[in-house]
């Protein structure tokens, strides 16, 4: 009974334990609902799943069903950027519990009565308890911007700091995070007021659905500004919580910050300010230009940073070109982190750029069917290189090291980017190809998406499954990170073991 006490307290008290659950749910609604597209459709999986679980799925009730499903995953990520963010900035201890007890039960009671009643028939009272996870989750985040707030002079830095701040002590980068918190709040009251109207005026419908329409209505407009500023804040939150990861400092943190600062918030404004504002989308461009400038410093940095750590390490005095571009690819997990956000702007930045430059010329002449396609590739994409980035950020957590950090760092940087350069040239191929021709390009493309997207999550089964035999135990991973439970980047307090866990073993 003490022994699973012990664990219950890891999983549900520690930051290590609370994201291991989180990233464990994410990982088994993505393996079960994952098999209800293809190539899982066209190998009879989804039917055997359905009839399995005991699934209804009805056509008219598509829409619907994705909206829920893509919720109650976005509820998790959410939780796991405030688990992460509550343990890397200082805050009182009675606050950080507070708020992720909120963000824990938030989004659990989100995602399993939000699937509930999306999938397994429609029973009301379900759909009301989606509702009262998804508030406690705001809840959570008002918790997290009053603990964040940066003007609290305890808080302040000292003159000397290395970190960015103003002449008073201001925290820059703590003035960011409660910046994004407070801006995430209002675009998700901006969802909440528009789903409000929800067969009052207002359909369910897919963003992607809508893109050829010539009127589109005010409540319209401001889901489609919500979802992206939502995927938005989310990609600032990653950024900012990576930078603490390799101790970003110096001149170009305190440039980086003032920028996603900046950006932040003008991109956010546009992205709502679309409802009403015809040219709102000019007002994004100023915005992610911030936010984009803002991650390429930390790129710099944190590579900058690893190569001089590596060939310092190697006693190299004065190294050659390529002893420092083998030293910068000796860590994938830390480089990948900054090189995902690289690929992005390949895959994701350019992309949108290109079609918004070209949009009358080339891509409304499409048939509105490659259109889309491109539209939902666009956002897949850049969700699934956050979701990269937060896989490489908790193996680092985990303590992989060695020839398994280096195995499985590689492959996910390898596989991802197979798969979301397969899919970017996909959902452009019209450009090279007519559609008579495609077929090669649309055989081998789904082939290497399929390859790249099938690693990850087998690499992602191999580990969580590693994950669990440990908790069976008695010297397993989970009570090492007990007696440690907070991430290793909390420059003022120190981190306090979980209650009721006997770790003065583990310290000695």
């Amino acid at each position: 009974m003490k022994s699973s006490l012990n664990r219950f307290q890891y999983l549900f008290q520690s930051t290590k334990g609370l994201t291991l659950v989180a990233i464990s749910m994410v990982a088994l609604v993505t393996a079960i609902w994952g098999t209800l597209s293809g190539p899982m459709v066209e190998w009879g999986v989804r039917d055997f799943v359905v009839d399995l679980l005991g699934m209804e799925l009805h056509h008219w009730e598509r829409e619907g069903r994705i909206i829920m499903l893509y919720h109650a995953i976005a509820m998790a990520i959410l939780a796991i950027e405030v688990y992460f963010i509550t343990s890397i900035v200082p805050m009182k201890k009675h606050q950080q519990v507070n708020i992720n007890a909120l963000a824990t039960v938030g989004y659990l009671v989100a995602m399993i009565f939000g699937l509930w009643f999306a999938y397994f028939g429609h029973e009301y009272i379900f759909h009301g308890l989606f509702l009262v996870g998804q508030t406690l989750v705001f809840f959570s985040g008002v918790s997290l911007a009053a603990a964040l707030w940066p003007w609290n002079k305890e808080y302040y830095l000292a003159a000397n700091s290395d970190y960015a701040h103003t002449k008073s002590g201001l925290d820059l980068e703590r003035t960011a995070l409660f910046t994004m918190t407070v801006l995430t709040l209002i675009s998700a009251t901006w969802g909440a007021v528009a789903g409000s109207y929800w067969s009052n005026g207002h359909e369910t419908f897919l963003a992607e659905n809508l893109i050829r329409n010539p009127y589109k209505t005010g409540l319209e407009k401001a889901i489609i500004g919500h979802l992206h500023i939502m995927l938005s804040l989310v990609a600032v939150a990653i950024t900012l919580i990576v930078g603490r990861w390799v101790d970003f400092k110096g001149i170009l943190h305190k440039w980086s910050m003032y920028l996603m600062i900046f950006g932040s918030i003008t991109l956010t404004f546009g992205a709502l300010a679309v409802v009403w504002i015809p040219w709102a989308h000019t007002i994004i461009y100023f915005g992610s230009v911030g936010v984009m400038l803002a991650a390429l410093l930390y790129v710099i940095y944190s590579w900058k940073k690893i190569i001089h750590e590596r060939v310092t390490e190697l006693g190299l005095e004065k190294p050659t070109f390529w002893q420092k571009f083998k030293a910068m690819l000796h860590d994938p997990l830390k480089f990948g982190s900054g090189w995902q956000m690289v690929f992005m702007n390949f895959t994701v930045s350019g992309i949108g750029i290109f079609m918004a430059i070209k949009l009358d010329k080339i891509f409304r002449v499409w048939p509105a069917r490659e259109e889309r396609i491109t539209l939902t590739g666009h956002w897949h994409i850049l969700a699934a290189i956050i979701a990269t980035i937060i896989i490489m950020y908790y193996w680092d957590i985990s303590g992989m090291k060695g020839k398994t950090r280096q195995w499985a760092g590689w492959t996910l940087i390898i596989a991802s980017d197979i798969a979301f350069a397969s899919a970017t040239v996909f959902s452009m191929k019209r450009l090279f190809v007519t559609e008579y021709f495609e077929g090669p390009v649309v055989n081998w493309t789904m082939v290497l998406m399929d390859f790249g997207l099938g690693a990850i999550l087998v690499m992602m089964a191999v580990f969580l499954g590693w994950r669990l035999f440990g908790l069976f135990k008695q010297e397993g991973l989970w009570k090492a990170e007990a007696a440690n439970p907070e991430l290793d980047v909390n420059r003022i307090h120190p981190a306090v073991p979980v209650e009721g866990v006997n770790v003065e073993e583990e310290i000695k």
